[in-house]
């Protein structure tokens, strides 16, 4: 378990430091960013493919498909708003994406949403609403945005789970960089803005600490139950508030503040509800 949240704690701070090389990043479009991510991804991906001789190609290929599409749609709307918002209100729009899942997931997984859930759903809105209503930087466009890149992380993340039985994390990681690269590299050809100078080294620093981010967060997740730790990828809000206002100056007002710990509050204690659910009913197996 001690393994695990080691393993973890370096995912969020991977994570965290590569969504501050995005906001260094804001000269850039966002579209290019994810084709420098993504070709750095595709060859790492190959690599080990290749490594460990698998088939690239996987099994499910509609879902595989899918789950890069959605994942390319996602993640190029959340660098954006990285570009835009301060961060601390980027990620906690991203933040809604546990519950887009679960969501999705009635229909593509036919899982069931207890009660109580939704009452935590409502709670984490209601903070979201609050974000809206009191932070000024938080345009209807960008709002939308940050709101749809949740939903589309969402449904990648249900797609994932489709062929977690049928196909190896290498290869689901894979298709992520197989659609970006292509995609990414049709559009920026129209908007192409030539990187310069210390530029390149941030786009190498991004690509290699969302590499090293996903591979120790998959590695905590094999470690421990992914209830036990999950929560601990929320500290990643407390990294971006202390970046905003060591950085960048941002100060946010106590309203916002409160919207965003209602955001995290109840996506984190859906999970820990979760988790004393799952214990409670093991312990009752028992007898």
């Amino acid at each position: 378990m001690n393994k695990a949240v080691g393993y973890m704690l370096i995912s969020v701070v991977g994570f965290a430091l590569m969504n501050l090389t995005v906001k260094f990043l804001d000269r850039l479009p966002a579209t290019e960013l994810v084709l420098f991510r993504s070709i750095i991804s595709l060859v790492l991906s190959f690599y080990f493919l290749r490594k460990r001789n698998i088939s690239p190609w996987g099994v499910q290929k509609k879902f595989l498909i899918l789950r890069g599409i959605c994942g390319v749609a996602a993640l190029s709307m959340f660098f954006y708003t990285l570009q835009k918002l301060p961060l601390g209100s980027a990620i906690t729009l991203q933040y809604l994406s546990p519950i887009f899942t679960a969501l999705f997931g009635i229909v593509l997984l036919k899982e069931k949403v207890k009660w109580w859930q939704w009452f935590f759903f409502i709670f984490s809105f209601a903070g979201i609403a609050l974000i809206k209503g009191f932070d000024a930087s938080v345009s209807p466009k960008l709002f939308i945005m940050g709101i749809a890149s949740a939903m589309f992380a969402g449904l990648a993340y249900n797609f994932i789970r489709k062929v977690k039985d049928s196909d190896h994390p290498l290869v689901v990681v894979l298709y992520f960089p197989l659609i970006a690269t292509p995609v990414m590299a049709i559009i920026s050809l129209f908007n192409w803005v030539q990187p310069l100078g210390w530029e390149w080294l941030l786009l190498l620093i991004m690509g290699l600490l969302t590499q090293m981010a996903q591979i120790y967060m998959t590695r905590a997740m094999q470690s421990a139950e992914l209830n036990e730790i999950a929560g601990l990828k929320y500290l990643g809000v407390i990294f971006a508030l202390s970046f905003d206002l060591l950085i960048f100056g941002v100060e946010y007002n106590y309203m916002v503040l409160l919207g965003m710990l209602m955001v995290v509050g109840g996506v984190v204690f859906n999970l820990l509800f979760k988790a004393y659910l799952k214990r409670r009913a093991n312990r009752l197996a028992k007898f």
